[in-house]
């Protein structure tokens, strides 16, 4: 396993293997860290379809509003090394920001991310968001030059958000969209929920729970979208919900359930911490 931290060894690395290899695939997983079997779903998706696998772990600090918790995420670099090492990836790449931000911030070249999805949801609450997140994404695509990147799930603003943008600019990589995994009792796994005390585990597995009612409502036939929600908030009782919509690829929402086209997104509170669930038809 190679493990990297400066862009120039990076693109050397990756110049060399592709020249050595024309025809080998390259997968990526980009990372914050914190790795947790979430991560490591997609890492072994990454292999099953491609040749080489790197995973990149970099706390982003473009995508964190001021009063985020950029300087508390959970940064475990010897253990994520070690899982990186017993899943067998090629690559790791773990740069200081100097590394993927070398120039003054009035000199750096920023992003847009879609308006009518970026501002709605997550962008709603932290302004700015996404447009770091497609200015890192964007870095590390030019950097790996990837066949394939694999991105979860539950994340599944950011994922669509993505998927545009690879669309727009004609980006020659496929997103490989990955289920979210989820702990034996249904809690879709986090790196925040190193946060949460027991009762507090407990207490987020409504969200899991509502998410199961929606689902069940649906296979009964129930369509409304306000009916469904009003199943899922009886599920919520005293739970802080932040939102709680149903919505199209677009995330626009809508009245009623269509079929292959329909997410069901929930943000909520628990202990303050703030966890993002999904369901996607």
């Amino acid at each position: 396993m190679q493990v990297l931290s400066t862009t120039e060894e990076l693109r050397h690395y990756i110049a060399n293997l592709k020249a050595e290899n024309p025809n080998k695939t390259i997968g990526l997983v980009p990372t914050m860290g914190a790795l947790h079997n979430g991560h490591l779903s997609l890492i072994q998706q990454s292999k099953e379809q491609c040749d080489y696998t790197i995973v990149s772990i970099f706390v982003n600090p473009t995508q964190f509003a001021p009063n985020e918790d950029f300087d508390k995420y959970p940064r475990k670099k010897e253990a994520d090394l070690n899982i990186c090492q017993k899943t067998d990836v090629d690559i790791v790449f773990m740069p200081e920001i100097a590394q993927m931000y070398p120039l003054d911030s009035t000199l750096q070249t920023t992003f847009n991310a879609p308006k009518n999805m970026a501002n709605v949801l997550e962008g709603k609450t932290r302004p700015g968001h996404f447009d770091g997140v497609l200015q890192i994404v964007l870095k590390l695509f030019n950097l790996t030059q990837p066949t394939k990147a694999f991105f979860g799930q539950k994340d599944a603003q950011q994922l669509l958000i993505i998927q545009k943008m690879v669309e727009d600019l004609f980006l020659p990589i496929t997103i490989v969209s990955c289920p979210i995994v989820r702990t034996q009792e249904g809690l879709a796994l986090s790196s925040r929920n190193v946060y949460l005390s027991e009762n507090g585990k407990k207490d987020a597995l409504k969200i899991s729970s509502a998410l199961n009612a929606i689902t069940k409502a649906i296979m009964q036939g129930i369509q409304d979208s306000k009916a469904l929600k009003k199943i899922a908030f009886e599920v919520l009782e005293n739970i802080e919900v932040e939102y709680l919509v149903i919505v199209n690829r677009e995330l626009e929402e809508i009245k009623t359930i269509k079929k292959d086209s329909t997410l069901v997104l929930i943000v909520a509170r628990i202990e303050g911490v703030r966890l993002l669930d999904n369901l996607w038809f």
